[in-house]
């Protein structure tokens, strides 16, 4: 299976990323007039910062993705989305956490894992079902720290050339019971041969803060660059499994989210869930510009396995592809970065923005089928 992204950064240099990120994005351009509303194929409003769906396995709640700039790339904890609701009897459990490692070993405790907790840097977290073109915002960066699951592999049993095929970790599930859309079962395989170079981690800390409720308190799973549906939140068990062990029902669930080819049967056959490189707008400002009224499209770009130099947009299907300013944010391959592209419409009217990449070589299966296009309403040229 492919690695994840190869770069990362610890917390202690995000004041560094944040100075290089200003480019195209923060540069003078006259003076704002209004940020324009950016849509999908309807225009309705999906609230943000208040969980909608219902609780359990239907909870959603999502990041305004308009609200980052240079100066604001991590996803304040408040903000920052979720996908699943806490289990209604986590606070009576969370005393006496252990996380089970197998039959007849120690289980580690919460307070065992706070102490081996190192950062491990900024990572996006991205759920599979990210579709809602009004917003995209199961979406957010932080910053993490945790232990990563090579530290732990000696509590699991036994050495790597003992066949075994991966690491299973599985969470407290969430409410089922009349859910619509998502089914019980939140585990995940991670192979073993991909340890090292996914350097998945058991979350302690986002932001700086313990985890809350809401994001896996007391310990998750963190795999950088994979789909959240990978990130196990309420971690309860770690095991080993052998190359015949079927996918679990997660896995299966997310298969198309995914990106597998049918719904495989056995964890082996299961491709990794990366994120390709994916570029989304988040906001269009217009702006006057010695008399002129003119437009900034300033947009986010994340995942694939290195760092994207070049992007293309164009606002209509008939339009050519036009070179757009990427940040040159370093060893943001894991989190995300800024970009930005000026722009005067030639007529009002609804524009479709998308976004592709020119360098061939790089896998782009969402920005192939458009997946995050936005629509934008222009009035004045």
């Amino acid at each position: 299976m492919a690695a994840a992204g190869t770069f990362a950064f610890d917390a202690s240099s995000v004041s560094n990323l944040l100075a290089q990120a200003s480019c195209g994005v923060d540069e003078p351009l006259g003076y704002l007039v209004k940020t324009l509303p950016l849509t999908g194929d309807r225009a309705r409003a999906t609230p943000f910062g208040t969980v909608v769906g219902g609780g359990g396995l239907d909870a959603r709640m999502f990041t305004d993705l308009s609200r980052i700039s240079s100066s604001r790339l991590i996803t304040p904890t408040p903000e920052v989305f979720v996908r699943t609701a806490p289990p209604a009897d986590l606070a009576s459990r969370l005393g006496d956490w252990r996380v089970s490692v197998g039959t007849g070993r120690p289980p580690l405790d919460v307070e065992e894992l706070r102490r081996l907790s190192t950062p491990q840097g900024a990572h996006v977290i991205e759920c599979a079902g990210n579709s809602d073109p009004d917003n995209f915002g199961l979406l957010s960066a932080a910053t993490w720290d945790g232990v990563p699951l090579t530290t732990l592999l000696p509590r699991l049993a036994p050495a790597a050339d003992s066949g075994e095929f991966g690491v299973l970790v599985s969470g407290l599930d969430g409410d089922a019971e009349g859910a619509r859309t998502s089914i019980a079962g939140a585990s995940w395989i991670v192979p073993w041969a991909d340890l090292s170079t996914l350097q998945p981690f058991l979350a302690t800390r986002m932001n700086g803060e313990w985890l809350t409720p809401e994001h896996g308190a007391p310990v998750r799973l963190v795999v950088p660059g994979w789909y959240g549906c990978a990130w196990i939140k309420w971690v309860r068990e770690m095991r080993l499994v052998g190359a015949d062990e079927p996918a679990t029902t997660q896995m299966t669930e997310f298969a198309t989210r995914t990106h597998q080819d049918g719904r495989p049967e056995l964890a082996r056959d299961y491709a990794a869930p990366l994120i390709d490189l994916a570029a989304t707008p988040i906001r269009v400002e217009q702006r006057r510009v010695e008399g002129t009224l003119e437009y900034r499209v300033v947009g986010l770009t994340w995942g694939g396995t290195a760092q994207a130099t070049r992007l293309s947009i164009r606002f209509n299907s008939r339009e050519p592809w036009t070179p757009v300013t990427v940040c040159p944010a370093a060893n943001m391959s894991r989190a995300w970065s800024l970009w930005a592209h000026r722009w005067r419409p030639t007529e009002p009217g609804t524009y479709n923005i998308t976004l592709s990449s020119p360098d061939q070589a790089i896998r782009t299966r969402r920005l192939d089928m458009f997946f995050y296009a936005r629509r934008v309403r222009v009035d004045e040229v």
